[in-house]
C-alpha cells in the first residue's frame, strides 16, 4: 500500500470511529523551509482549536507492521487528548493577544512562499515572522503563526508588530549564552573533557525559537569583545513541534 491508498485507508477508518458530526480531512502542509507535510484534520461542530495529525510516521509505522487499526486507535488517542473546546473569539482582539505577540527568524529563501501570506521583514539572509504563543494556554509547546489577515483583522501594521514582539521578549524571554562544552555536560550529565574549539550556544529561556535572540541581545557584541575576535554566526535551527493547531 503506497502513501496515497494509505492516507485514503486511514480517513475512511477514522471517519468510522467518529460521530456523524465529524468530518475527516486530509490536508497538505506547507511547514518551514519548505517541507510539505500530509495531515489529517477531525473537526466537529464544539471544536475551537483541533490539531493537525502528521501522518509521515504512522505511514512509517504501518511499513514496519503495526496494523491499520492500532495505528487508527493512536490517532484517535491523540486527537482526544490535544483538542481543545476553547473559545477564540478573543483572538479577534489585539488588546487580549498583544502580550503574547513574539519574533521568530526562518530561512528567507526557502520560505518565500510561506512569507507571501505572513508578515515579516527581511533581516541579512532569515526573515523575520511572528507567532501568538499558546504555551500558557495549553501547558505545551504550540503556538499560531500571525498571518496577513490577522493584522488586518487587528487594525495593526508589521512595524507595530514587530515593535510590540520586541518588547515581549526583552521582557519575558531573556537570552541564554553558554560555552557547548558546558552544555554537553548538563545534557549528558557527565562531564566532557575534550577541548573544543570556542563555540557558544544561544537561545532564550523558554529554548524556543531561540535564533530570534540575535534580534534583541547584547552579549554577542560582549563576547566579541571579550574574545577579541569576530563571530561566525550559525542559526542552526527552530523549534518544531510535532503539532499544528487550526482556528
Amino acid at each position: 500500500m503506497n502513501f496515497k491508498e494509505f492516507t485514503e485507508k486511514i480517513v475512511e477508518l477514522l471517519q468510522q470511529e467518529t460521530s456523524d458530526a465529524c468530518t475527516v480531512k486530509v490536508s497538505e502542509i506547507l511547514k518551514n523551509n519548505n517541507i510539505r507535510m500530509t495531515g489529517v484534520i477531525i473537526r466537529d461542530k464544539d471544536n475551537g482549536i483541533i490539531p493537525v495529525i502528521y501522518l509521515e510516521n504512522f505511514y512509517t509505522q504501518y511499513q514496519a507492521g503495526v496494523p491499520m487499526e492500532v495505528l487508527t486507535e493512536e490517532i484517535m488517542e491523540y486527537y482526544q487528548e490535544h483538542r481543545c473546546n476553547l473559545d477564540m473569539n478573543f483572538y479577534k482582539y489585539f488588546s487580549c493577544v498583544k502580550d503574547k505577540i513574539f519574533c521568530k527568524v526562518v530561512n528567507y529563501e526557502q520560505n518565500t512562499k510561506q512569507l507571501q501570506n505572513m508578515p515579516h521583514f527581511r533581516w541579512h539572509d532569515l526573515a523575520i515572522t511572528f507567532y501568538y504563543d499558546m504555551h500558557d494556554t495549553f501547558n505545551m509547546q504550540s503556538s499560531i503563526p500571525v498571518l496577513n489577515n490577522h493584522l488586518d483583522m487587528w487594525k495593526q501594521s508589521a512595524d507595530d508588530l514587530y515593535h510590540i514582539a520586541q518588547y515581549n521578549m526583552v521582557e519575558n524571554i531573556p537570552e541564554i549564552l553558554k560555552p557547548v562544552q558546558e552544555v554537553l555536560n548538563e545534557s549528558a550529565e557527565i562531564e566532557v573533557k575534550n577541548k573544543f574549539v570556542p563555540l557558544y550556544l544561544l537561545t532564550n529561556a523558554q529554548k524556543r525559537f531561540g535564533a530570534s535572540v540575535m534580534l534583541y541581545t547584547k552579549k554577542l557584541k560582549g563576547l566579541a569583545d571579550k574574545l577579541g575576535s569576530d563571530l561566525l554566526i550559525l542559526p542552526s535551527s527552530i523549534h518544531e513541534g510535532a503539532t499544528r493547531f487550526v482556528i
